[in-house]
């Protein structure tokens, strides 16, 4: 009787499994047949001709919006008064310069160029910058008419204010004011780095550090302490790209050559790209911190 109970109860189990199948089945076909059913596809294309209808139309009506606007224009031009046009074209164009000097202000204010509109223009101060410190600040006072001109300034004589005048004042106020910034902070960067070995690693110094007022040209002689020697070189260098705070030619010798020490050659080598590589205050640096390591390595 038991053994009965238990073949019925699981004939009943089976047959429970098998209909709940079968009509899992039956539901998927029929949504199969749904998804497939045409009238879907006809409506998705239907659709998409009518959005390339609507895109052909929009087109349309620009180009015949433009056309309409260039034939007012050219109508409106026709119909004015040629001396009055150019009266309105000169202070068009002033108007679009005061524009451009007030969107020149508001994009480099945090680059170290900011000013202010005057009665007559504007009055652009550039503040100088290098590794991080501010330096020193110039102004250019320009008077906005035509053509663009400079009133007053205190730009360094020996920067060439003029030539880039020339070159971009009337054409390109932007890369006036670049050029101009490009100039003076690496004039400051230069001096920078001169101020710099003078103050704090005047002790490497053998004699006077010699400088022109444009600081591209510097020409110093130096010792190097390594272990129980001592190398003594002279420097000179170059700076021929004036919007440059790297040396572009570097000379480095050893007075008395002929009596130089040993290695001396490699010293000077490794000097020589030192100059070119970093500003001239961290090449000594440098040298200090050589220095200390050998004196903590011979202490201990």
């Amino acid at each position: 009787m038991e053994s009965a109970n238990t073949l019925c109860q699981g004939g009943e189990s089976k047959g429970g499994v098998l209909a709940h199948l079968e009509r899992l089945e039956a539901q998927m076909n029929r949504s199969r047949k749904k998804f497939e059913d045409p009238t879907v596809h006809t409506k998705e294309s239907s659709l998409k001709t009518r959005i390339q209808e609507l895109r052909k139309q929009r087109d349309e009506l620009r180009a015949e919006v433009k056309r309409r606007r260039q034939a007012r224009v050219k109508a409106s031009s026709a119909s004015e008064d040629p001396n009055s046009t150019a009266e309105i074209s000169e202070q068009e164009a002033l108007e679009r310069q005061c524009g451009n000097m007030k969107a020149i202000l508001q994009a480099y204010r945090f680059t170290g160029l900011s000013g202010k509109l005057t009665s007559r223009g504007v009055c652009m101060c550039i503040s100088t910058a290098f590794e991080g410190n501010l330096l020193d600040s110039y102004f250019v006072d320009l008077i906005i008419e035509k053509p663009l001109r400079i009133h007053h300034h205190s730009i360094p004589v020996f920067i060439p204010l003029e030539k880039i005048a020339r070159a971009y004042l009337q054409t390109d106020i932007q890369r006036f004011l670049f050029s101009l910034c490009e100039y003076l902070n690496a004039y400051s960067g230069r001096k920078y780095q001169t101020d710099q070995l003078e103050a704090d690693f005047s002790a490497f110094l053998t004699g006077p550090l010699q400088r022109n007022a444009l600081c591209n040209l510097l020409s110093f002689t130096y010792k190097v302490d390594q272990g129980h020697q001592t190398f003594s070189f002279s420097a000179r260098l170059l700076y021929e790209d004036l919007t440059a705070t790297l040396p572009t030619d570097v000379t480095v010798t050893c007075p008395g050559a002929e009596a130089s020490p040993p290695h001396w050659e490699e010293h000077r080598a490794s000097h020589d790209m030192l100059f070119r590589t970093k500003p001239l205050h961290q090449v000594f640096a440098s040298f200090s911190k050589e220095v200390e390591e050998l004196d903590l390595s011979l202490v201990s």
